[in-house]
C-alpha cells in the first residue's frame, strides 16, 4: 500500500484500511474537522501504524516470524487501547530511538500519539486517562537551514538545462523569490493571481497573498506563452503541467525538475531539495532585502514568528558588518614604550600585590 500521498489530488491517499477503526475516526476528524493537509493526516497514519505494530508485539500478539509490515492491526479494539500505560509509550520512544531515529523523529512520533490519545479522551470521550500526558522530550537541536548563496543561485538559473526551459525557469524562479512549499507551488491554480499577487493555499489550508516581484512576473509570463500553444493541455486550470500529458505536475516530477538544474549548475550532491530553495529565498530576503521577522513570517507563512526567527542566525555577512561599524574597530595595537607618558616603572611585587588586593 503507497504511504504517499500527491497533495495536487488529495483524495489519492493511503485508504487507512490497515489500522484500528479509533485510528481512521481520528484521520478523518483530522481531514474533516481540523482541515489538516493531506501530507499532515498521512504522516500522523504512518507514526500511529508504527506505534501499533510495535504494540502489537509488545501484545505478544504477532508472530515473531511475521514482517511489522505484514501484522494485522485492523482487530485492535478501544479496550486493547486503553490498556496502554505511559511505559507502553516510554519503549516505543525508546525503541525509536534504537532504531536511529533522530530526535525531530521522535519528537513528531510523540507528537502523533499525544493528538490520537488527546483526541480519543476530549473529543468522543472513550478514554479516562491519556498516557502521553506530561511526556516531554525536550527542545530538538535547532538546526541552521541549508540554503544556497546569492552566487549558486544565479549559477542555477543561469544552467537549466530543460525540455520545457520556460516552465521550469519559472518553477526556479517562484521557489528563489517568493519562498513558497513545494506543495504551494504545484497547488498553484491559474486563477490564482490578481495583479501582481498570487494567493497561496499553505498549511492547514491557510491562505495568503504573495507579491511578485519583476522577475517573477517575468518568468510567468514567457512561461504563460508557451503553456497556451500546448496542444494537450488536460488540467486547464493547473499553472504548472506536463509539456508530453498535459497534466498537472507532481510533487515527485517537481523534485526531478529541481534536481536535474542542480546537478547542470554542479550543486547536486549537497543536500539541496526545493524546501533548501525556501530556505534560499528566506535567506536572501533577510540578508539582502532588510526584511524583518514579521514581514518574512507572512511571506513564508509561518504560524508563528519562533518558526522564522532561525533566519536571524544565519546572517553572518551582516553580523560580519555591524561588528566593524564598532567606534573601537580602528584600534590597534600599541606597545607599552610608545603609549603617551612611556612605560612606568613597576616596583618588584607591585604586580602581586595588586592581584591580592583584587
Amino acid at each position: 500500500m503507497s504511504s504517499y500521498i500527491d497533495v495536487a489530488h488529495p483524495e489519492r491517499h493511503a485508504p487507512y484500511l490497515d489500522v484500528p477503526d479509533d485510528v481512521v475516526d481520528y484521520l478523518h476528524y483530522l481531514d474533516f474537522v481540523k482541515l489538516r493537509s493531506p501530507r499532515t493526516v498521512n504522516g500522523y497514519y504512518l507514526d500511529l501504524r508504527g506505534f501499533f505494530r510495535f504494540m502489537m508485539i509488545s501484545w505478544d500478539r504477532a508472530a515473531p516470524s511475521i514482517p511489522p509490515e505484514k501484522i494485522d492491526l485492523t482487530h485492535i479494539t478501544t479496550a486493547d487501547i486503553a490498556t496502554i500505560q505511559k511505559r507502553d509509550i516510554f519503549n516505543y520512544l525508546d525503541y525509536a530511538r534504537s532504531a536511529e531515529n533522530g530526535s525531530k523523529a521522535r519528537a513528531r512520533k510523540l507528537s502523533a500519539l499525544r493528538g490520537f490519545f488527546g483526541y480519543l479522551c476530549k473529543q468522543v470521550g472513550k478514554l479516562q486517562s491519556n498516557p502521553t500526558e506530561n511526556i516531554s522530550l525536550g527542545s530538538p537541536k535547532q538546526a541552521l537551514p541549508k540554503y544556497l548563496t546569492l552566487e549558486e543561485s544565479r549559477d542555477l538559473l543561469k544552467n537549466i538545462q530543460s525540455d520545457f526551459y520556460e516552465r521550469d525557469f519559472c518553477i526556479l524562479v517562484l521557489f528563489l523569490n517568493c519562498g513558497m512549499r513545494l506543495a504551494e507551488l504545484i497547488t498553484m491554480n491559474m486563477g490564482d493571481f490578481r495583479d501582481d499577487t498570487i494567493r497561496i493555499t499553505g498549511k492547514g489550508n491557510k491562505q495568503r497573498l504573495v507579491y511578485l516581484n519583476n522577475a517573477c512576473q517575468d518568468a510567468l509570463n514567457h512561461y504563460f506563452k508557451v503553456r497556451a500553444s500546448l496542444p494537450n493541455l488536460v488540467d486547464k486550470n493547473a499553472v504548472f503541467v506536463s509539456k508530453r500529458t498535459g497534466k498537472r505536475l507532481s510533487a515527485r516530477r517537481v523534485e526531478q525538475i529541481v534536481a536535474r538544474c542542480l546537478q547542470s549548475a554542479g550543486l547536486s550532491g549537497r543536500g539541496y531539495s526545493p524546501h533548501k530553495l525556501r530556505h534560499t529565498a528566506a535567506t536572501l530576503l533577510y540578508q539582502y532585502g532588510n526584511a524583518d521577522m514579521l514581514a518574512l513570517k507572512e511571506i513564508l507563512g509561518h504560524e508563528n514568528v519562533s518558526t522564522t526567527q532561525i533566519y536571524t542566525h544565519i546572517n553572518q555577512k551582516q553580523l560580519r558588518e555591524t561588528v566593524a561599524k564598532s567606534p573601537l574597530a580602528d584600534t590597534r595595537y600599541t606597545p607599552p614604550s610608545q603609549q603617551d607618558g612611556g612605560q612606568q616603572d613597576v616596583q618588584p611585587g607591585a604586580e602581586d600585590a595588586e592581584q591580592q588586593d583584587e
